[in-house]
């Protein structure tokens, strides 16, 4: 299976609001990123893509890395997602729909089970952001 190597971001309000995103053409919300252009370390890339994406401007040094973390890919069958994931906290008010985005919503842990997720955020990111709620969904 070939494998697609992205940077993600756990992007949180403060408030237990966790950001995710969706493209236009798909149907699935996934965390914010993309994938890495020549010579780009994950962090790089994630702070290129969060730029683009939601107008977000990061140091990347300011990004809290998770891990690396594999999963179906959500938006090309037959391949797996492999992501280096981070974590940041910011403003709500801070990011806009732009570039390839169609939507951004800030969900809570409530929310899990009424929108259609990527598998890399239900196996892997939003378990890191609310430990404990996907026991109980």
């Amino acid at each position: 299976m070939p494998d697609i190597h992205v940077s993600a971001a756990i992007i949180d309000d403060g408030a237990g609001r966790v950001l995710v995103v969706r493209k236009q053409g798909t149907t699935a919300f996934m965390q914010p990123g993309g994938k890495p252009e020549a010579g780009e370390s994950p962090a790089q890339t994630l702070a290129r893509e969060l730029d683009e994406e939601l107008g977000l401007r990061v140091d990347e040094h300011a990004l809290a890395p998770l891990g690396r973390f594999v999963s179906a890919a959500a938006n090309e069958p037959g391949h797996r997602v492999v992501a280096d994931a981070f974590s940041l906290t910011i403003d709500a008010d801070a990011v806009t729909v732009q570039a390839e985005l169609a939507e951004l919503r800030w969900i809570t842990a409530d929310q899990i089970g009424s929108l259609e997720l990527a598998p890399l955020s239900l196996e892997h990111l939003l378990p890191i952001a609310w430990p404990g709620a996907f026991e109980r969904a």
